[in-house]
């Protein structure tokens, strides 16, 4: 009996341990590795709510046999006659055919008869979409629709319906239209802050008008920075002609972005897709429901990045923010008191990291708003107030550039220091000042060695070095003679109307 019991013991023992044993080895080998998802279930639960649309253009011809009394087409090729096909008797020097309606041909029998040009319609190219809505409201994308004079849905069930635009946004390449119909399926939203990447993802649209094809892949890039306006979704999902528009869905079967582009070198899919995402697409899809069009911040700038090296030779203490190289005349930014050169590292209390997020954050807010924005400023941190105002399709002129003059050999001595770094600098005259609006600076007369290595170039205006103001060349020559020649020397400048920065690295051979 003890025999029996010490034996089962034994065996309970020995199972527990294989148990411990076997799972701590797959620890150690890592992860458990699953089968491939199966997105069956998802294609029958969304794809029903996925639409192919079709676009057509009407367009004017002229009856190329109707007569134009024997004159040439408005691009000079006789009346009836492909211009391509004349291009080919013309630099072959093969006589021109005859033509019904060209009277330089041989045997010409010229009619008389006015042309009149005809409206005709044409398709115009094939795309995908989503219902939104049971009424019937569609998102796709703004090239999608582009230009359509008319918009054909069709749904999986092979019912068609006309589509009207309510409105397309090009800026997101985002667009909805309506169909009147009721009780359609329609899709659910996804979050896109949950979404990570190496997540499975499915795409249904219609490749080279392939209607309801699946496709599937992983996310293999969030925020990707291709687009002045969205970070877009990256993913290995096969997506081709066709498939702009369409969905791409998460395993849970929602919907987290629109599939609006591909990187590639031949014209189809190279394994590069990239996709709008959800929130930013509604957004823009709300405020296209409600008024038609997408009303958009501005300031009046144009920014640049800001490079590690430049960072550290400015003080800031990382590479963040955007650098303004550019102003509009009498824009917010203008009359807030920023500055070419500035470097813009907060809009309404938000950071700017990179300068892809400026317009990001100028754009989402609402045209009217009274908010702060913070600038770095030649080692100082500045808080300005500012007024958004609505972007507008054509935005003013820039600040006026600066004429060029013809400069005089300068009368001061020569600066040694600048001469080291391969510069030759004169103070500007007092029409350049009133010009520029400058109430100082000294201006690029010459420029070798590494001062032109940096990129600086004739006509160039330095107005700060290091952190400090220049209204003369004097001035420049006290600060670059005090620079610690072993590092990078910070120059802001302006180029007729921008501005920024160049790092000169002197040359460790002089002295």
């Amino acid at each position: 009996m003890f025999l029996k019991r010490y034996a089962v013991l034994a065996s309970a023992l020995l199972l527990v341990t294989a148990i411990f044993v076997g799972a701590w080895a797959q620890a150690a080998e890592g992860p458990v590795i699953r089968g491939l998802p199966d997105f069956t279930e998802l294609v029958e639960q969304v794809g029903p709510s996925v639409v192919n649309i079709r676009t057509s253009e009407k367009i004017k011809v002229r009856n190329s046999f109707s007569g134009n009394n024997g004159e040439d087409d408005e691009d000079g090729t006789p009346d009836g006659m492909d211009p391509r096909m004349l291009e080919f008797f013309r630099r072959f020097g093969i006589p021109i055919p005859n033509m019904p309606n060209n009277p330089n041909a041989p045997n010409g029998t010229p009619k008389k008869t006015p042309s009149t040009p005809q409206e005709i319609e044409r398709p115009r190219g094939v795309g995908s979409g989503f219902i939104l809505s049971a009424d019937g409201f569609i998102m796709t994308n703004a090239h999608v629709v582009e230009g359509a004079t008319d918009v054909l849905v069709t749904l999986t069930d092979k019912r068609e319906y006309k589509a009207k635009i309510i409105g397309a946004d090009k800026r997101t390449d985002v667009a909805v239209v309506k169909i009147d119909a009721s009780g359609l399926p329609f899709v659910k939203l996804g979050d896109v802050a949950r979404l990570k990447v190496g997540e499975w993802v499915m795409a249904i649209g219609s490749p080279f008008g392939l209607d309801n094809s699946v496709t599937a892949g992983i996310v293999s890039a969030k925020a990707r920075d291709t687009g002045e306006y969205l970070p877009f979704i990256q993913t290995d999902v096969a997506i081709n002609p066709g498939n702009s528009g369409g969905p791409l869905i998460n395993m849970r079967g929602e919907v987290v972005g629109i599939n609006s582009q591909i990187v590639t070198r031949s014209g189809g899919y190279n394994g590069v897709s990239l996709s709008i995402p959800i929130d930013e697409a509604t957004r823009v899809a709300d405020q296209l429901r409600s008024g038609g069009r997408v009303a958009r911040g501005r300031i009046g700038v144009e920014a640049g990045a800001v490079s590690k090296e430049l960072a550290e030779s400015l003080g800031l203490p990382k590479a963040q923010g955007a650098l303004v190289g550019r102003l509009i005349d009498d824009a917010p930014a203008f009359k807030a008191g920023i500055e070419l050169g500035d470097i813009i590292v907060k809009f309404d209390g938000k950071p700017i990291d990179k300068s892809s997020d400026l317009p990001r954050a100028v754009g989402n807010t609402k045209p009217g708003t009274k908010t702060v924005i913070n600038v770095y400023r030649r080692g100082k941190m500045l808080e300005l107030p500012i007024t958004v105002v609505e972007l507008e399709p054509d935005e003013p002129k820039a600040v006026k550039a600066m004429k060029p003059e013809k400069i005089e050999k300068p009368s001061t001595p020569m600066h040694p220091t600048a001469a080291k770094l391969g510069l030759m600098l004169v103070d500007l005259t007092d029409d350049q000042k009133k010009e520029t609006k400058l109430k100082g600076g000294t201006m690029v007369e010459a420029a070798s060695g590494a001062a032109a290595t940096a990129g600086l170039r004739v006509g160039d205006v330095i107005v700060a070095i290091a952190n400090s103001e220049i209204l003369s060349a004097k001035e420049a020559e006290g600060v670059l003679a005090r620079q610690d020649k072993s590092k990078p020397i910070p120059l802001q400048m302006r180029r007729g109307a921008r501005g920024g920065y160049v790092l000169i690295k002197p040359d460790p051979l002089q002295k």
